[in-house]
């Protein structure tokens, strides 16, 4: 992977895995919990994620091969997912298709349940993140580039475990004005990223948009 190719897939996972995203919603979640159940229940996110990060990244090509889904139609199909997420976050809106509803949450009062879903399902690793992660994993044409992939989302989830890890802390510190700006400014660069994806996807699928 050159190095072009090798920060639009930082760009990517940074945009649709941001930890600081997820951050309010823990935050609201664990509303009562003390210190210790906060970073017992961050370590368990982190531990989730990085599996099933891993799962996607060597089988991921396989499941959608088994029912018949080549990697430039699941290229489409990622990217117009990506495109609605970042849509809702240049909106403001709620990313229901990335985090699940407020209702859902809300019901949620086990730690051990929060920790699987929806902190890490779908929060952290959504439609987006796995549409991602099987669309670059996909495309690896090495055992280094497969490294490559692993080593971004291993730096991204390891910056997920210090944020949940000190969230009460971080949270009166990042005021909602700086949070808005950021899912702003990650909500333009995966919009265009997605773009770039249903475009490749269609020029393989259609040879002739390529002439």
């Amino acid at each position: 992977m050159d190095h072009t190719e090798l920060v639009k897939a930082l760009g990517t996972f940074i945009a649709i895995m941001n930890p600081f995203l997820s951050l309010p919603v823990f935050l609201a979640m664990t509303a009562g919990f003390t210190d210790t159940q906060q970073r017992a229940l961050a370590l368990k996110v982190t531990a989730y994620s990085g599996i099933m990060c891993l799962v996607i990244l060597l089988a991921g090509q396989k499941i959608i091969g088994f029912f018949g889904i080549t990697i430039d139609q699941f290229r489409v199909a990622g990217g117009l997912v990506l495109a609605q997420i970042s849509c809702s976050m240049l909106n403001g809106s709620t990313i229901a298709s990335h985090q699940g509803s407020n209702q859902e949450q809300a019901q949620l009062q086990n730690l051990s349940g929060l920790a699987f879903y929806p902190l890490t399902f779908p929060l952290v690793i959504g439609p987006g993140t796995i549409a991602t992660i099987i669309i670059y994993a996909g495309h690896r044409s090495s055992l280094m580039e497969t490294v490559e992939i692993g080593g971004i989302i291993l730096g991204i989830l390891s910056v997920l475990f210090i944020t949940l890890f000190f969230a009460a802390a971080i949270g009166k510190v990042l005021s909602e004005t700086m949070r808005t700006i950021t899912t702003r400014l990650m909500g333009m660069i995966l919009l265009a990223i997605s773009v770039g994806m249903v475009i490749a996807g269609l020029r393989a699928l259609l040879p002739g948009l390529a002439q």
